[in-house]
């Protein structure tokens, strides 16, 4: 066996705290400019820079994901709306303190007129780390946005009447694949004072899942998520308001900007 040497890994000194996860549409027309504008300036001023972030990943609904995403009529993103997706880890025991930075950072970059116009929030919303699902000795969930996998599918869902989260995480558990690292959050209120026109879309007792998937997405859809919704629902569980799967962006890069709509 290889030796792992003397840091005592086992016990995960660096724990996943909680997450924002935020969803945006630019304007027609703006698609490239606010790629770039993110990508260069937001993504690092409005959240990386940050004492306590852990990392973060973009990604990005192209028209033929859009296609496979159900609910049609998600109470979560309107339906052809939602084209990418951030995700930013935080780290456990920081994240009421990050979130005071970001809400103040945010103002901050308002008033230097260091924000974008031309876009609309389809959901942004901060969570609070649940669980994880991961295979022994695979890729922890405070390494998901770094393992880089070319898809994640998200996931919201609704308990039915009386049916705790603990059961909710064991159904899930037992369809896990191999490879997919899966990771479960819960919302929490949005600070008093939030950018303008950011809005969330939720509702109380959801749950929030992120599956990282390193397979081609067309290749495993119908097999791992095109009928999750109704065997979630047919098992009692309550029900799933939003499946939609998203690709990686490619940083430094205009790529899917025009395969948006």
């Amino acid at each position: 066996m290889q030796d792992l040497g003397t840091g005592r890994t086992d016990e995960r000194p660096i724990r996943l705290g909680g997450a924002l996860v935020t969803i945006v549409d630019p304007h027609r027309g703006h698609e490239v400019a606010y790629n770039r504008w993110y990508e260069r300036d937001h993504f690092f001023a409005g959240c990386l820079i940050g004492a306590w972030s852990l990392g973060g990943a973009r990604f990005v609904a192209t028209r033929d994901l859009k296609a496979l995403r159900y609910p049609a009529a998600s109470p979560v993103l309107p339906e052809g709306t939602g084209s990418y997706l951030s995700l930013y880890w935080v780290l456990a025991g920081r994240f009421g303190e990050w979130i005071r930075w970001a809400s103040a950072q945010v103002e901050w970059l308002h008033d230097h007129e260091r924000m974008f116009a031309e876009r609309d929030h389809l959901h942004t919303l901060m969570y609070r780390f649940r669980s994880g699902f991961e295979e022994p000795h695979g890729v922890p969930v405070e390494l998901a946005l770094e393992h880089r996998s070319p898809y994640v599918v998200l996931v919201i869902g609704e308990p039915a009447t009386g049916v705790d989260m603990s059961t909710i995480d064991a159904w899930f558990a037992s369809r896990r694949r191999p490879g997919v690292v899966g990771v479960e959050f819960t919302p929490i209120p949005l600070p008093d004072h939030v950018a303008d026109g950011v809005t969330a879309r939720t509702a109380d007792g959801r749950f929030c899942q992120l599956w990282f998937v390193d397979d081609d997405i067309s290749e495993v859809w119908d097999e791992r998520f095109a009928s999750l919704g109704a065997e979630f629902s047919a098992a009692g569980l309550g029900e799933l308001v939003l499946v939609a799967p998203f690709r990686a962006t490619i940083p430094g890069t205009d790529a899917y900007t025009d395969e948006l709509w």
